[in-house]
């Protein structure tokens, strides 16, 4: 039975037989303030290739109440079953079907996803349908070969607005009749209603004028920077236009910040919904307001590069990502204007370490996945498919140059816009602008998993001249249970060699860029030069690869960490020294002595930000466990230290706030968190607000201060969606027996719980310090999981299945546990892959735990 999956085989059986025109989708919403269900009627009309033939169309409704095909009334108890409904003779020619359903709403941010504002009673809509949820709103061929244009009519409450992905029209009768879309994908259509705020705007440039709208509830539209995101938004339009030389798309870009969204955003074509948590209610740093505008641009990249040229199956969905990860970051770097030209430091930050850690877990896979049916594709929104596609692409540009590939991709759009592609599509008219083979370069690249390590091999003479110099390029095994072979390959790079000046800082003296290939390259232009003081291999981040330092390099890297004049340097080190904590060539405790010598002099404040992550990881997981208590207490008192140091109202003020309340431990540093809440006590400059008032009640819950009726008293004081949720996530952090079990019972006993409270609850539950009191719910979980996988859809079950795995139980038991699990449960690939990745991670720590210890001693 296939249930809700689709395999590759049977898309394509059906893209070959049916040509689809045409949706007609008739929806009656009057019913949302209440909930339940709503009536959905679908007419689609599609040409089929042979006479006679059968195929089916997607669903997933409670119930089916009418299918007519070709003016024939078929019986749904007979036609519908296992989210699909069956089409036999089938005419050649054109074909006309008709479903009429009653659909549901939903609270996993799934289809059309309800949620009622705590502040306002009212409901907000809104869908998300990648990958395979538009069948939960309309009949649907839901693959995304199968374009045609979709007209949606909407009968709303009074005083609600619908937004989709045609214009906006004048309402008659409460009822919305939109124009018919362009030739896009089901996955790309939308819609939002409700009693949204908006704020609208234009973007008008050589005779084109293109609407703009940005949306949010009107219990954020206070907090509401609509300048700021039009200022970025107006930056993408100018910046992707010149370089893709093709215009914006569709007729109207609305930009709507919806409630409880599972991902960042999507890029619904004209109508982008994005997480609200990006209206920000409080005091953020800079990166926030970083991120949101890469997220931004991100969206407003796929509608060139997903949505008017789509990929045929989701084996290239790495093209949409990718592609999209790249130019936001392209963007921020050189757009005129921009407020982050230091975007790719953050790209070699944030991105490309996550796309490290993907590439180095058992389920790691080549950029261009073999994605069989929706179960793999739905678990492959990772590390590889964004930031290590992205990373690659940008070694192309290297490769290449950077106006080829821009000529390419401006080929690519015209000879493809509204179609479907292959890789082979977007490599061929790159070759044609670059006169490059890329065909090698490919099958190196984007058909191999797996990542390579760069080390340099330096020689010199009594007085410090190079005589030799090479690069040593590995490719270590795989983890085990990935698939593939390590491959060596080819890399574009740039190697930067600083010193350090009178002023103590290190300056870059000298840059060659070469091209690395095979196991050992030489490097002559550097020989008969003097030695700097650091050689660093991939300076400005060229290519995708992991980079060590020689030891000379690391020991004044190590003094001198912070006195790069220049952030992209700094960052590749901090990146650097992660990785080598994490593959257990760092001790812990080393890492630590590290981040707090060169911390203080790092401007960067996203990198900032990361290391305080990275260094609460690596003493919770990483740390030898006899070990761990000692280097909290001293990571706390430098957190401390530095909010005290902190210049009043900088970001790095607030960063170092929520970093010390994420550790405070004494009843001293207790006491301080408590008194700054009740104001009592403050600091120059802090502003205890809203969002770090509850950053404080979280600790204070955890470490058992505060209780259930502190935490009731603070959500009187923020009784919004974000209280809620910060409300469930301190009760759930208790360390209390009966806060663990009610917790515990709301998420796996129970599937009454909205996608975004299931999280902030999973969230409070697992703390690292609470580990005893955590151990019986090693069992309970392996007991549990895959009814529950089997149960709830796969939003929420991932959830569960990823923050409820016993991570904190560093221990071989607990990859013995997991071993039995995964042998006698038999899961789903898709389960499978999660399960190892967490178990990948147990099994990281207690090789860096072992390598803590040993460093102890």
């Amino acid at each position: 039975m296939p249930g809700t999956n689709l395999t590759r085989e049977e898309a394509q059986q059906r893209a070959k037989l049916l040509t689809v025109d045409s949706y007609e989708i008739d929806l009656d919403l009057t019913g949302a303030q209440e909930g339940g269900t709503y009536r959905s009627v679908t007419t689609v009309r599609f040409d089929v290739a042979e006479g006679g033939g059968e195929s089916f169309i997607d669903l997933v409704a409670p119930t089916v109440h009418e299918v007519t095909l070709n003016g024939d009334a078929l019986d749904p108890a007979e036609v519908f079953q296992d989210s699909r409904i069956a089409l036999a003779g089938l005419l050649p020619g054109r074909n006309i079907l008709r479903v009429a359903a009653d659909c549901a709403y939903t609270n996993t941010g799934e289809g059309l996803h309800r949620f009622v504002d705590p502040v306002d009673d009212q409901a907000y809509l809104y869908t998300q349908f990648e990958v395979p949820d538009a069948r939960r709103v309309f009949a649907s061929f839901e693959q995304p070969d199968l374009k045609a244009t979709f007209q949606f009519t909407v009968k709303a409450p009074e005083g609600w607005t619908v937004i989709s992905n045609s214009p906006t029209p004048h309402p008659q009768d409460n009822v919305w009749v939109f124009e018919p879309t362009p030739r896009i994908s089901s996955y790309i259509t939308a819609l939002i209603v409700g009693p949204y705020h908006s704020v609208h705007s234009v973007y008008e440039k050589d005779g084109q004028s293109v609407p703009l709208g940005i949306y949010c509830r009107p219990s954020l539209a206070e907090h509401l920077d609509a300048d700021a995101i039009f200022e970025v938004t107006r930056q993408g339009f100018e910046w992707f236009q010149e370089k893709f030389d093709y215009p914006y798309p569709f007729e109207k870009y609305d930009q709507l910040f919806v409630p409880e969204f599972n991902a960042g955003a999507m890029e619904n074509a004209g109508a982008v919904t994005i997480r609200d948590q990006y209206v920000f209610r409080s005091k953020v740093t800079d990166a926030a307001y970083e991120v949101r505008a890469a997220t931004i641009l991100h969206e407003l990249a796929h509608m060139w590069f997903g949505d008017l040229v789509t990929m045929e199956w989701w084996n290239d969905l790495w093209l949409n990502e990718s592609f999209a990860t790249y130019a936001e970051a392209a963007c921020q770097a050189d757009a005129p204007g921009s407020k982050w030209p230091h975007s790719w430091t953050t790209f070699a930050n944030q991105m490309k370490t996550w796309a490290y850690r993907q590439d180095q877990l058992p389920s790691t896979h080549p950029i261009m996945a073999d994605i069989s049916d929706l179960d793999d594709v739905l678990v492959n929104f990772d590390g590889i498919t964004y930031a290590k596609g992205a990373s690659v692409l940008k070694q192309l540009v290297a490769y290449v140059g950077e106006d080829a590939f821009f000529r390419g991709v401006q080929a690519y759009f015209k000879r493809h816009a509204f179609g479907n592609t292959r890789l082979s599509d977007l490599l061929g008219a790159l070759e044609e602008t670059s006169g490059r083979d890329l065909k090698t370069w490919s099958k190196a690249w984007l058909e191999t998993a797996g990542i390579n390590v760069l080390r340099p091999e330096i020689e010199t003479d009594a007085e410090g001249v190079i005589t030799s110099f090479a690069i040593r390029q590995e490719a270590p095994a795989l983890p085990a249970g990935a698939k593939g072979e390590p491959t060596l390959r080819p890399h574009r790079i740039a190697i930067g060699a600083y010193d350090v000046d009178a002023s103590g800082k290190l300056v870059r003296g000298d840059r060659v860029e070469l091209d690395v290939d095979g196991e050992l390259t030489a490097v002559p232009q550097l020989v008969g030069t003097r030695r700097p003081a650091v050689v660093l291999l991939n300076d400005d981040d060229l290519s995708y690869a992991k980079v060590r330092l020689d030891e000379q390099s690391l020991a004044v890297v190590t003094d001198h960490l912070g006195d790069f004049t220049e952030s992209l340097p700094r960052a590749l080190c901090w990146a650097s020294a992660w990785d080598m904590t994490r593959d257990a060539e760092l001790a812990t405790r080393d890492y630590l002595s590290l981040v707090l010598s060169g911390i203080g002099k790092e401007s960067d404040i996203g990198v900032v930000q990361s290391l305080h992550r990275q260094v609460k990881l690596a003493i919770d997981q990483y740390a030898a466990p006899f070990a761990r208590e000692a280097l909290l207490t001293r990571w706390t008192e430098a957190t401390l230290a530095h909010l005290r140091a902190a210049e009043a109202g900088s970001d790095h003020q607030l960063a170092w706030a929520r970093a010390f309340a994420a550790t405070a431990r004494t009843p001293e540093q207790l006491d301080l968190l408590d008194a700054l809440l009740d104001g009592t006590t403050t600091i120059e400059g802090l502003a205890v607000d809203t969002e770090l008032r509850w950053a404080f009640v979280q600790r204070l819950a955890a470490v058992g201060r505060f209780g259930g009726s502190e935490i009731q008293s603070e959500y009187e004081r923020d009784r919004t969606a974000a209280g809620e949720r910060h409300a469930a996530t301190a009760r759930a952090a208790r360390p209390t027996e009966a806060a663990k079990a009610e917790a515990w019972e709301s998420v796996v006993e129970s599937d009454k719980l909205p996608n975004a409270v299931q999280e902030a609850v999973i969230a409070g539950f697992v703390q690292t310090d609470q580990r005893e009191l955590l151990a019986p719910y090693t069992e309970r979980y392996f007991e549990a999981l895959k009814g529950v996988w089997e149960s709830r859809s796969h939003e929420m079950a991932q959830q569960i299945a990823v923050g409820l795995y016993p991570a904190v139980q560093v221990s071989q038991e607990t990859l013995d546990r997991t071993d039995a699990w995964l042998s006698a449960a038999e899961p789903n690939a898709a389960l499978r892959r999660l399960v190892s990745e967490s178990r990948s991670g147990v099994e990281r720590a207690l090789r860096a735990q072992r390598a803590d210890a040993a460093a102890a001693e």
